[in-house]
């Protein structure tokens, strides 16, 4: 669970609740609930996204909504005892031995990798094996970004194209005075719909979309660095070493004190990254 996605989401929520019935109480809330407002602003803006892209990554958005509150990463900390776990095994028993550790490991990129490995395949090909399924991987990772960045600028254009739909009925009740007030407040809701979605929804999630691929990218970048030493036969202090370079300081504290305070991590350890 990702606390942090919640907490920003309720911190942003009592935010808008408490600004708005500051001044006038908790029944000024009901100026700002308008339904046709909020067809035309969040209706408009998913029908211009569906109109953008094909059916199938539009639906599956969802589940790149439900990933931003569920989503876990690996760890990096466990992923290097992992691989040094393996260059363990396969200096003592040989390559093929790691063909037995496949089943135990759950992550697809590590298990693919290994079999390559197994294979006897030339290190120049398993790279390139390896680097085509990041490419692959950003290349969806994007996708999903493009739509919530497509998203952020629709619901604002629709929005103010309810603030004008707005306007043109305001401008046919200008003969009653006390309506204009009224109708020029619902006339700017949609305006305030959309920004509230663009800036309080869409951008933070592609932010945070952006932060967990480089993440999940730079693990798999440095889970190819440790299967190419493996099939190389370097010592597994060695690649030890060069896996640590890709941790901040605090996990390298992390990974020592993991290492030095808990027994040997299995490879059966590792969980798939999202």
């Amino acid at each position: 669970m990702d606390i942090a996605s919640i907490a920003g989401l309720i911190i942003g929520f009592l935010a808008i609740i408490i600004s708005i019935s500051l001044d006038n109480g908790p029944s000024a809330l009901f100026a700002f609930i308008n339904i046709p407002s909020v067809f035309i602003t969040v209706g408009g803006g998913l029908a211009a996204t569906m109109i953008s892209y094909k059916l199938n990554d539009f639906i599956r958005m969802m589940k790149i909504c439900s990933n931003i509150f569920t989503a876990k990463e690996n760890s990096k900390e466990d992923m290097i005892r992992t691989l040094v776990d393996l260059s363990n095994k396969a200096r003592r028993e040989g390559l093929l031995a790691l063909e037995a550790e496949q089943d135990r490991i759950g992550d697809d990129f590590i298990k693919q990798s290994l079999q390559l490995v197994v294979d006897g395949v030339e290190p120049g090909t398993i790279r390139e094996f390896m680097e085509l399924e990041l490419a692959n991987l950003d290349s969806r990772h994007l996708l999903g970004r493009s739509i919530f960045k497509t998203m952020a600028a629709q619901f604002p254009a629709w929005g103010m194209i309810g603030t004008l739909i707005g306007l043109i009925n305001l401008l046919g009740q200008l003969d009653d005075p006390s309506a204009v007030g009224p109708a020029m407040a619902v006339a700017l809701i949609t305006t305030f719909y959309g920004s509230v979605l663009a800036n309080y929804v869409c951008n933070p999630v592609v932010d945070k979309l952006t932060i967990r691929s480089r993440s999940e990218i730079q693990l798999k970048e440095m889970i190819i660095e440790g299967i190419l030493s493996i099939q190389a036969g370097e010592n597994p202090r060695i690649m030890e070493h060069k896996l640590k370079t890709f941790l901040s300081p605090e996990q390298k504290t992390r990974y020592e004190e993991l290492v030095n305070n808990a027994p040997a991590a299995g490879a059966g350890q590792v969980q798939e990254a999202t």
